[in-house]
């Protein structure tokens, strides 16, 4: 009886490096489908938005999905955003598998209309994997803003950690926030010349929002304020409403005030406005637009929460965040001294708010710490970087041509997008802001800087 042949495993380093330079055929404009369906992509992506279209090379179309679909709205109304189609996929109770299908199917349609250059996704959401994989099946090259992030548990965040590394593999682009982010993605196997460290969006959009002023901090009180975001699915049930009774022992001192503003999410009403609803000390409201959340948090003492986004935006502000985690994927902040990450238990939670609330001199050390995550110009690397791989002349693949290869079987070693094996660009020990340097520095020569903005980001005082 005839014998199977072994297969060796596979890894991501096996698979052909697709080239970043490929030209737009039809000339003109670049069409950039970019596909948000949460509040945070939103926020994150309104910066790449504005800034392509302030430039005549690019056409940027918004697709949105509708997974946060009330907040979703208001936040493209307060940015400017104009959204090109809006999918409505979301049903009541409906399952992710049902919500992939469904976002998968709506997308492939979407790309196959508008026969987009790219299509740009970002982070680590349903709607993130999606627009990937459709993309992928459309022979469509991809872009993904946030690249990188890992916590190293698959099912920590829920699925958060899952559909980031799921999109590493089609992404053409991989736009790192940080140093870190870089490193994990060349770890995986990712060609130096496909990542760019340009530091976070959120940056960019926090101070152009504040830059504004219009947005309002309806809570000034003579109390210190603390402000609250908690929403993460593996924080729900007993150990939120655990939270909401720390809170609650916090609010009790007297001299604190807490603003929560609360998800609509039934479950993480359930678990906390048991506790805090009533409570003198606590100001529980519906959830903030973004002009006013950047208000509320420029205007607060210290920050408690589980969201990845806020973990970005508070260090910009000079707030100390402790982290109700117990694993991040931005690290950065808690190396950098900005953050802390202090678990789930409401007895650790509530003597790590003490600690800084009374010893003003651990206050002042995190309050102090340079931002690690960006210096408001994330957005001009991105697009910058785009501008010059898809304007030039180059291999045209991927666009009408052959795409990211779906075969992972081929020889391992360098791929066609890596010939001299560089490395990813991260800043080395002694290089210079914008000076790019790969992760081996015995490979190799600096990534060409194109613009001012388009360097790699220093993360570095």
């Amino acid at each position: 009886m005839p014998q199977p042949v072994p297969r060796r495993p596979v890894s991501l380093s096996d698979r052909p490096q697709p080239s970043t330079t490929t030209s737009v055929p039809h000339g003109g404009a670049i069409r950039a489908l970019l596909v948000l369906g949460t509040r945070p992509e939103a926020i994150k992506l309104a910066p790449v938005v504005r800034e392509m279209a302030a430039s005549a090379r690019f056409q940027p179309l918004v697709v949105t999905t509708g997974q946060h679909r009330e907040m979703l709205q208001q936040m493209l109304g307060m940015l400017g955003v104009g959204v090109r189609t809006d999918l409505a996929v979301m049903r009541e109770r409906q399952l992710l598998s049902e919500l992939t299908a469904r976002l998968v199917d709506g997308l492939g349609s979407v790309i196959r209309a508008e026969r987009p250059d790219l299509v740009v996704v970002q982070g680590d959401t349903t709607t993130a994997l999606c627009g990937a994989l459709a993309a992928f099946y459309e022979r469509v090259p991809v872009a993904h803003v946030e690249a990188g992030l890992r916590t190293g548990v698959p099912d920590n965040p829920f699925p958060e950690e899952l559909n980031r590394r799921l999109i590493g593999p089609v992404a053409r682009w991989h736009f790192a926030p940080t140093p870190r982010a870089a490193a994990h993605l060349r770890a995986e196997g990712v060609a130096g010349e496909q990542v760019l460290i340009t530091g976070n969006t959120v940056v960019d959009n926090l101070l152009w929002v504040l830059a504004e002023g219009t947005g309002k901090d309806a809570f000034r009180t003579d109390r210190r304020r603390v402000l609250v975001t908690l929403h993460r699915r593996e924080n729900q049930g007993e150990r939120m409403r655990s939270m909401g009774a720390a809170l609650r022992r916090l609010a009790d001192r007297g001299d604190v005030e807490i603003v929560l503003p609360l998800h609509r999410s039934p479950a993480v009403r359930d678990a906390l406005l048991p506790e805090l609803a009533d409570c003198p000390g606590a100001t529980v409201v519906d959830p903030l637009g973004y002009l006013d959340f950047a208000a509320t948090l420029a205007g607060c003492d210290l920050v408690l929460t589980d969201s990845g986004g806020v973990q970005e935006e508070a260090p910009s502000l000079g707030k100390p965040v402790l982290v109700l985690r117990t694993t991040t994927e931005r690290p950065e902040a808690v190396e950098a001294g900005a953050a802390r990450l202090v678990g789930t238990d409401p007895g650790t939670i509530l003597a790590e708010a003490v600690r800084l609330l009374d010893d003003q001199d651990a206050y002042r050390r995190m309050a102090r710490v340079a931002n690690p995550f960006g210096d408001g110009h994330a957005a001009g690397r991105i697009v910058a970087r785009l501008a010059a791989d898809l304007s030039g002349p180059g291999t045209p693949a991927g666009i009408h041509g052959s795409g990211v290869s779906a075969d992972l079987s081929g020889p391992a070693g360098r791929g066609a997008a890596d010939p001299a094996g560089h490395g990813a660009f991260v800043p080395g020990p002694g290089a210079a802001p914008g000076d790019g340097r790969p992760l081996d520095d015995s490979a190799a020569t600096p990534a060409p800087v194109r613009d001012e903005r388009s360097g790699p980001y220093d993360p570095r005082p």
